[in-house]
């Protein structure tokens, strides 16, 4: 737990972050098509409902005076969900196609982030605790979730590379962000936002995978099985997480009991 900052709205950037992150987006991925397409809700109508439930999520969160873990992921998946039906509504139905829809949110994601640095002044994520900076944070995740969705489609569908292919050019692509990370003195903000964005096509690509049927190169699990199975991982993920929060508060104050513990023992000789 963040000791320094207790007033902190948004998660730490640790190990179990990025694999939550790609859990997150790839059940975005999975449960956004379980309502477009195979409940048959279509994307449009499904963009609205889930623009809705991140509605209400995100009003939750800003309203919110500090981090919880419940709440934060939920709007993580709410706008993977949400991005998987905008990106396949923009780029089906009103026929944008995978490209120009990508290219569009890019420029989407490039605003965003430019209007968040010009009010801020920066674009770190790791102490937001105030309503302005978290807005734009929740904005940009929105926009780079959509992206996500749009590239990940593109790289499976279009590019030739297929489901597969695609998630390993990702994959490498964000072993690439790791050793730079470690091994160069990049800005941190830049190598954050660079792998935050990668993690979606990611999560796209593989999601694609799991539901897939075998004659078009996926695992066949189904948008319902993947969901189920992705689901599971990511609420044993958030409950270890929600213990390993509790863990350190337990540890302060038994710290700080001791010494009243010492001088109670001085005292009573």
């Amino acid at each position: 737990m963040d000791i320094q900052n207790t007033n902190r709205k948004v998660a730490e950037l640790t190990v179990v972050f990025w694999i939550m992150k790609i859990c997150a987006t790839t059940l975005g991925e999975t449960a956004g098509d379980l309502l477009s397409m195979t409940l048959n809700i279509g994307y449009g109508s499904s963009s609205l409902l889930l623009l809705s439930f991140f509605a209400v999520t995100l009003i939750a969160q800003l309203r919110s005076a500090k981090f919880h873990p419940v709440l934060y992921w939920a709007v993580i998946v709410s706008t993977s969900t949400a991005g998987t039906t905008l990106s396949d509504y923009m780029d089906r139905t009103l026929g944008l196609g995978y490209a120009t829809g990508s290219l569009i949110l890019v420029g989407l994601l490039l605003t965003s982030l430019f209007i968040w640095y010009r009010s801020e002044g920066s674009l770190s994520v790791t102490n937001i605790s105030s309503f302005r900076p978290e807005l734009f944070y929740w904005i940009t995740i929105l926009f780079s979730n959509t992206l996500g969705t749009a590239l990940g489609d593109f790289l499976a569908d279009d590019s030739g590379l297929g489901f597969g292919g695609g998630a390993l050019l990702i994959g490498s692509c964000l072993v690439g962000v790791v050793a730079l990370y470690f091994g160069t003195n990049l800005s941190r903000v830049l190598l954050f936002w660079v792998a935050f964005v990668l993690t979606r096509p990611f999560g796209a690509t593989f999601g694609d995978l799991l539901t897939k049927t075998t004659e078009k190169g996926g695992l066949d699990l189904g948008t319902v099985g993947a969901s189920a199975v992705l689901s599971v991982i990511l609420i044993a993920l958030l409950l270890t997480e929600v213990l390993r929060m509790k863990r350190p508060v337990t540890q302060l104050t038994e710290q700080a009991q001791a010494p009243d513990q010492v001088s109670d023992a001085n005292n009573s000789l």
